[in-house]
């Protein structure tokens, strides 16, 4: 989602950055929310620390949340900053308040769906890139609230999640992408 969410950033956003700082943005991106992370999975799983990529227990995913947070950080005090890329910078924060909120979550035992996290804090970010740039993105935000539906339904139909663990994950991503919409909309 952070690859996705930065990709429609510059797509929908009205500012222009060169070649090589678009180069240089995706390959932070890439490196720090992907390449990092299955690294850190691949670790984690020969320590038999997580059983599966799918962490269905609630004691394997405190680590893996706990490296995402640290990640976040690390993009948002480093490359991501609210001068140079404000959306995208908020994006990132929402994210990371995401994410925390779903960490603290598992200390009350309860599981929220990180794809539903992932889905809803996208959806929110693409709402508030259309409403920031003041375009008309509603084929896009339609196409996304239909991802949702499908990103839910085949978590039901894998039996991954009750419906409760969806909307809790929903709201983890929605909620904070919606309360950072004051600090740059």
């Amino acid at each position: 989602m952070p690859l996705l969410g930065t990709l429609f950033y510059v797509l929908l956003d009205s500012h222009y950055f060169s070649k090589p700082q678009y180069i240089a943005l995706f390959l932070q991106i890439i490196i720090i929310t992907l390449l990092l992370p299955i690294a850190f999975f691949y670790l984690l799983k020969t320590y038999g620390t997580i059983d599966n990529i799918m962490l269905s227990d609630i004691s394997h995913r405190k680590i893996p949340l706990l490296l995402h947070i640290l990640l976040l950080s690390i993009l948002i005090a480093k490359s991501i900053t609210a001068d140079r890329f404000p959306p995208l910078y908020y994006f990132f924060l929402g994210g990371l308040l995401s994410s925390a909120l779903a960490f603290l979550l598992l200390y009350a035992k309860i599981k929220a769906s990180l794809h539903m996290v992932g889905m809803s804090s996208l959806t929110a970010f693409t709402i508030g890139l259309s409403l920031h740039n003041q375009i008309n993105t509603i084929h896009l935000v339609t196409f996304f609230v239909i991802m949702n539906g499908l990103v839910a339904t085949s978590r039901l139909v894998m039996k991954a999640h009750t419906n409760r663990e969806l909307g809790i994950g929903f709201l983890c991503g929605l909620l904070p992408q919606v309360a950072l919409f004051y600090f740059w909309l």
